[in-house]
């Protein structure tokens, strides 16, 4: 519109608007524009369209987004001499625009993929992504439609072939409900133009009149007229001509096809006032325009041509071709070439001496609806008993440009510069609209749709089938996982991610509204049998019928445990925190049982304020590989600055062997025996009060192992040291007395230890021990005594035992690595040495295994020690690493324990093992078992 207002030059004329669509065939130039050409006898637009840089660029403010851009173009031409208004849509339709979409889509593919992409090359966009940016040029498409039904008296639709598109009819059905949908808001936006009141009624001049004109393309070849030297009687001969040419019967056939198809969708109806268009009756509203590959449809070879010809006409019209101009040229150049696909036929051309009809030219087809709208006749194409006339008004230009120009901005620019202006509030309304275009545009989608909701129910049995009342996330994830494949196998098309979405919340919703399981493992890796719950507060008691219930964790798994010496056994359920499983189980029956015995109690956290708080590294989440690796190296480097050891230094304990843990956490065991070494030899050094005192305001949740900050204690300790009692409580030959062990397994291996005396002793010993002979010697019976305890204290004799006890409460030893003992009489001939020196296993294979598959570990839980009554000092390092690097290694709060001497000492070890990232699961597999282990160097004897 803004285009044919320079083209008016007097605006109080009245205009017949005709509106041109359609779609052309896949070469460079448009029909629709040669059309215009064609009629107006001129060429008014250029032949090779250049890129519209708007279009181009995209909107302002979406950076070029192809699915942000509306490929519809509208060009306007005034013919001032006949007063009609040519306005030509080119869409998607058309061969440029789609290239340029296409441009566009592989352009955005390009940059999504980005350079590094695998393939090289750019990635195609997903299926829903690309019917979707389909399907919403197809919808700005309509609304570019609608404003052509809204301003035209007249509308040409343009196609390639000669078959009618039946596509059109959905298109024009999803017109009419676009349109009955926004009449009201188009009211509005026109009610204060210049324009007459029926106008205003029903947001258009007239019900439009729609004509068709296909394009043959070789599909039907009309015979050419024999040439001036050729005979026509020359060749065989032929039957009779019919009344109508073979064109002119394609043209009643295509009318008559094209009438009943309205007709049955009802797009076409008696009362033509509610129609989104109507055709004609008594007139011809089909033409068809003979043309196709001979007729010149290639400009390239056209141009070529018309060279020659301008080149031949030359010599003998050299004078008037230079002034030609204007329709002249026009004539000029059409004339000795091939003419163009929509080209105007002579009368002379059609006609025949064989007594044919002649057949019209393009302008008279086109002219006989014109002059009924210039003539203010209008259009009465009403059918049936009692036809109502239908309104029709003849703006003048400038009229028709004031409505129009309102009908632009709100269907088509969309503008919205004021949000409380009017055409904002309409033009929003017009876009919530067009849903109503999708029931009968996109067919795809709706069959799509169709499909995957019969195959979500199926989905959803797949999912339930076979399901407990209560699962945890992994059952669910398997169960969405077989109903995503049972739906895949039956959905289609572009709302196959739609509905796989929905599947995943409907499934998701099935399993948290009453079905989920308490996804609490315990420390020996079983679930909670409990559906989803919450823990009971302090002081609050479990309540079952609550929603969500308040009740403690549960795995229903009870197993047989000792206490910490090992002499009473109890059930106890499956733990699910550190305190239950390492403490409170051993307190109970520490009343019962092993209360009054002699403990060596480990370092605990002493709170100095009120409200203690857990360290922060340990409360918080577990941090990501890279921090935890750089915590590692900075440990080594803190370690001497650091303010807040353990108290374990306070108790013999240097600095440089609490730094042994956390940059070598697996090789700790090897380097025992000079870890001990160094010790003992810095043991007179007493560090610093600084470096003695722990935190008192911060503790450790958790266990002490090689990877925790420096300075922390726990609130308890999951560590026993208890003495059952003197060295000769334990009898050699008849073994340890207490229950669950398996016979022939209660031995402790003997561990013979080498004693040195002093240097003056062994001197005096030496020299007292051999006489000169023949020299009597006094007391004879003293000194074979004597000899005898000089025998007994060169070497002293300990004993060790290594303890396992499975679930079931049956306890053992073992006398090495997977070796468990088994004495058939006189107490092991076996020594504790071989024992010593390697790494014992943290769980072995149970000695009686059930009857199911699933393999029985029992675990390494104590450690008997009998210290002699000798000049030696046993010193107890423990250290455990549960579980395969890096797995951190465990230790007691005071890493090296000096044990009395005459004692028969009981080394309880947790029970289980937790790190700031969780719990360390006991192995699943039997492969697995070497990595779960007890460093060597746990035991080493000094002489005193």
């Amino acid at each position: 519109p803004g285009a044919a207002a320079a083209a008016a030059a007097a605006g109080d004329e009245e205009v017949c608007v005709v509106g041109i669509f359609g779609k052309t065939a896949l070469q460079l130039c448009s029909e629709k524009e040669a059309l215009v050409s064609t009629v107006c006898d001129r060429q008014v637009f250029p032949l090779f369209q250049q890129e519209d840089p708007e279009l181009a660029d995209g909107a302002p403010g979406q950076e070029g987004e192809p699915a942000a851009k509306d490929y519809n173009q509208l060009q306007a031409y005034y013919s001032q001499e006949s007063r009609v208004l040519y306005l030509v849509l080119t869409s998607i339709c058309d061969t440029p625009q789609l290239l340029r979409a296409c441009g566009d889509l592989a352009a955005a593919e390009s940059r999504e993929a980005g350079p590094g992409h695998p393939s090289g090359g750019p990635a195609p966009l997903p299926h829903a992504e690309a019917h979707e940016f389909w399907k919403h040029q197809e919808k700005l498409h309509c609304l570019s439609l609608l404003y052509l039904f809204s301003v035209c008296h007249i509308l040409l639709l343009v196609h390639p072939t000669c078959s009618f598109d039946i596509t059109y009819d959905r298109v024009f059905r999803a017109l009419d409900g676009l349109r009955q949908k926004v009449l009201p808001s188009l009211k509005a936006a026109i009610k204060d133009c210049p324009v007459g009141k029926e106008w205003k009624l029903n947001c258009r001049p007239c019900p439009p009149r729609l004509l068709f004109l296909f394009q043959l393309n070789g599909a039907l070849k009309v015979d050419p007229l024999p040439s001036r030297g050729q005979d026509p009687c020359g060749h065989l001969e032929k039957p009779p001509p019919k009344k109508h040419s073979p064109k002119r019967r394609l043209q009643h056939a295509l009318e008559d096809q094209i009438y009943r198809i309205f007709r049955k969708s009802r797009v076409l109806t008696n009362q033509s006032i509610n129609c989104l268009f109507t055709v004609p009756a008594n007139q011809a509203f089909v033409y068809i325009v003979a043309g196709g590959a001979q007729d010149g449809d290639d400009p390239v070879a056209m141009l070529l041509d018309q060279l020659r010809s301008n080149c031949t006409m030359r010599e003998t019209d050299s004078l008037l071709a230079p002034t030609l101009s204007g329709p002249r040229r026009y004539q000029m150049m059409r004339h000795g070439r091939q003419q163009l696909s929509f080209h105007a036929e002579s009368s002379s051309s059609s006609s025949s001496s064989s007594g044919q009809l002649v057949d019209c030219t393009l302008k008279e087809f086109l002219w006989q609806h014109v002059e009924l709208v210039l003539s203010k006749k209008g259009f009465d194409d009403s059918v049936g008993r009692n036809p109502q006339p239908s309104h029709f008004e003849l703006p003048t230009y400038q009229k028709w440009v004031a409505a129009a120009l309102k009908l632009y901005e709100v269907t088509i620019e969309g503008k919205d510069d004021d949000p409380t202006s009017l055409t904002g509030e309409l033009s929003s309304k017009i876009m919530g609209s067009i849903k109503v275009l999708e029931g009968y545009l996109d067919i795809d989608t709706k069959f799509s749709e169709n499909r995957c909701q019969k195959a979500l129910p199926m989905a959803h049995s797949a999912y339930q089938s076979n399901l407990p009342h209560n699962y945890t996330m992994t059952v669910h994830k398997n169960q969405l996982a077989q109903a995503l494949r049972v739906y895949s196998q039956h959905a289609r098309g572009p709302a196959f991610h739609k509905y796989a979405m929905q599947l995943n919340e409907d499934c998701y919703k099935f399993w948290s509204n009453g079905h989920q399981l308490c996804e609490e493992r315990s420390l020996t890796d079983q679930h909670c049998v409990h559906k989803f719950h919450l823990l009971p507060k302090a002081g609050e008691k479990p309540e079952a019928d609550r929603n969500p219930p308040v009740l403690y964790h549960n795995s229903r798994a009870r197993s047989t445990g000792a206490c910490n010496c090992g002499r009473k056994q109890a059930p106890r359920d499956d733990p699910f925190d550190i305190k239950a499983a390492n403490y409170d189980f051993y307190q109970l029956l520490e009343e019962k049982c092993c209360g009054k015995l002699e403990h060596i109690n480990f370092p605990i956290f002493q709170p100095s304020t009120p409200d203690p708080a857990p360290a922060r590294d340990e409360s918080s989440p577990a941090p990501p590989e890279g921090e935890i690796e750089k915590l590692k190296e900075k440990e080594p480097q803190t370690q001497g600055e650091s303010t807040g050891l353990s108290l374990a230094l306070s108790l013999g304990q240097s600095t440089g062997s609490l730094g042994t843990y956390p940059p070598d956490a697996q090789g700790g065991g090897d380097n025992a025996e000079s870890h001990g070494q160094s010790g003992d030899s810095k043991s007179e050094k007493r560090p610093s009060l600084v470096d003695r005192q722990a935190s008192t305001v911060e503790y450790l949740p958790g266990m002490l192992h090689s990877n925790c900050p420096k300075g922390l204690l726990p609130k308890f300790s999951s560590w026993s040291l208890v003495k059952l009692g003197p060295a000769k409580a334990y009898n050699f030959h008849t073994g340890l007395d207490q229950q669950g062990f398996i016979p022939g397994t209660n031995y402790l291996m003997p561990w013979d230890i080498v004693i040195r005396t002093r240097t003056e002793d062994e001197g005096d010993l030496d020299t007292n021990s051999w006489p000169a002979p023949n020299k009597a010697v006094p007391g004879k019976r003293s000194a074979v005594v004597m000899g005898r305890g000089r025998r007994r204290d060169d070497i002293a004799r300990a004993f060790v035992g290594f303890e396992y006890e499975d679930a079931r409460g049956r306890r053992f030893m073992c006398s090495g690595p997977d070796k468990v003992m088994k004495v058939m009489g006189g107490g092991p001939k076996e020594s504790a040495i071989k024992a010593l020196n390697s790494d014992m296993p943290l769980y072995i294979l149970s000695s009686t295994q059930g009857r199911g598959l699933k393999p029985h570990y029992a675990q390494f839980m104590r450690l008997f020690v009998v210290v002699p009554d000798a000049p030696l000092q046993i010193t107890l390092t423990p250290q455990v690493q549960p579980g395969p690097p890096p797995c951190p290694v465990f230790y007691p709060e005071k890493q090296e324990i000096i044990l009395p001497s005459d004692g028969l000492w009981v080394l309880r070890f947790p029970y289980a093992y937790v790190t700031e990232r969780g719990p360390c699961f006991p192995p699943k597999e039997s492969q697995q078992l070497m990595s779960y282990k007890v460093l060597r160097g746990i035991l080493k004897a000094i002489t005193q």
